[in-house]
């Protein structure tokens, strides 16, 4: 079993008198992880799977009574797909406001309905955590640098997610039922969109777009739609943990880019699968992008799981200066480059060096990508 970097955040933060919120993708391991915690505590556990419509009854329109009954002499209480219970906010609200030895987690795997159910009932009560796909750190810290790195191809292609991980040899099979049984299925049930055609067409633009600025109009007029539906599109794929949005930097310059974004995958597989492309990396005009996207993502990972709340951004003038990830923290600038080919010269470019001095500046390539995933400033 890979070890998950955020058990330690779970943990660390259990017994503190608030519920903790684990949300993420389907298929990222929730259920494990919840599985993991439950065999460290296993005589005073109570793990219940909201699959079950029968979990799911027990917990809708509850009291607290009746919640002590049935959580006993357990001090866990583990909630999975949480999302799926009416008010589970209110119910786990009841739990920790009455039942004040028992530590809740709840997992679930829509963001967007799990925050929606619990937010305000739980406001002031609860730690909230993403769980990803595994990341390079976690794969790093189960086989070694050595043959994480013999596997970086592999990563480029077909992603993180652990059944594409653990089941080689079938990665192509499963990145297409993942795509197909879980995120269209997923996406669609969220507000009854009912044109999956456009979401198809939305998905398979923003793939071939990975990485690259943006425009809502440009993409709307494509798929024939207006641009508060493609806004509406990207935000629910945003909640799905399928994309993020990455926004353009501008302060001080006249020429920076304003209200620009870039949209990237969490990972790439879901993004080759949604093309149907698993082509080796030396046939595909497409390398820099996977890696530009590769480094993006896992950079996203693993600041969320650090709990390293820097700002992300892009940076670039109409003249076309750019650079690739621009991370602010502390009033100090952390700015890095991108490049596949290590030969490729690559320097901060002048305008952005002068007007922001407080900065470090560093390339990243597949030979020091691994210094760049493990530590959480750039080396100045």
């Amino acid at each position: 079993m890979i070890s998950r970097i955020i058990l330690k955040q779970l943990t660390d933060r259990m017994g503190k008198g608030k519920a903790i919120l684990l949300v993420g993708p389907r298929q990222v391991g929730k259920s494990t992880l919840l599985k993991s915690l439950q065999k460290e505590r296993e005589h005073e556990t109570l793990l219940l799977n909201c699959d079950e419509p029968d979990i799911r009854q027990m917990l809708e329109n509850v009291s607290s009574d009746q919640l002590k009954a049935m959580i006993g002499r357990n001090t866990l209480l583990l909630i999975d797909e949480a999302q799926k219970v009416e008010n589970i906010g209110l119910t786990i609200k009841l739990i920790v406001d009455n039942i004040e030895q028992v530590q809740v987690i709840a997992t679930g795997s829509s963001a967007f309905e799990l925050r929606n159910k619990t937010n305000e009932p739980l406001t002031g009560r609860k730690y909230e955590f993403n769980l990803f796909p595994l990341s390079v750190a976690e794969m790093v810290a189960h086989h070694g640098q050595l043959t994480e790195n013999r596997m970086l191809e592999r990563r480029m292609i077909y992603g993180l997610y652990p059944e594409i991980v653990s089941d080689l040899g079938n990665e192509q099979e499963n990145l297409l039922e993942l795509i197909n049984s879980y995120l269209y299925k997923d996406i669609l049930s969220f507000q009854n969109i009912r044109k999956p055609d456009v979401l198809d067409k939305l998905l398979t633009g923003l793939a071939l777009q990975m990485g690259q600025e943006v425009s809502y109009n440009e993409l709307g007029q494509l798929i024939s739609v207006d641009k508060a539906t493609i806004e509406k599109y990207i935000e629910l794929l945003e909640k799905c943990f399928v994309v993020f949005r990455l926004g353009s930097f501008n302060r001080n310059l006249r020429s920076e880019l304003k209200k620009s974004r870039k949209i990237y995958f969490y990972d790439n597989g879901v993004r080759n699968a949604i093309l149907n492309n698993f082509s080796p990396l030396a046939l595909r005009q497409d390398t820099g992008a996977l890696w530009e996207n590769f480094m993006v993502s896992e950079r996203i990972k693993q600041n969320s799981y650090n709990r390293d709340y820097r700002k992300s951004f892009f940076w670039r003038t109409q003249t076309q200066q750019e650079i690739d990830l621009l991370e602010e923290k502390d009033g100090i600038f952390y700015a890095f480059e991108f490049k596949w080919n290590d030969k490729k010269l690559a320097r901060i470019p002048k305008s952005f060096a002068e007007t922001y001095p407080e900065h470090r500046f560093e390339v990243i390539t597949p030979a020091n990508y691994l210094d760049f995933l493990s530590t959480p400033t750039c080396r100045s």
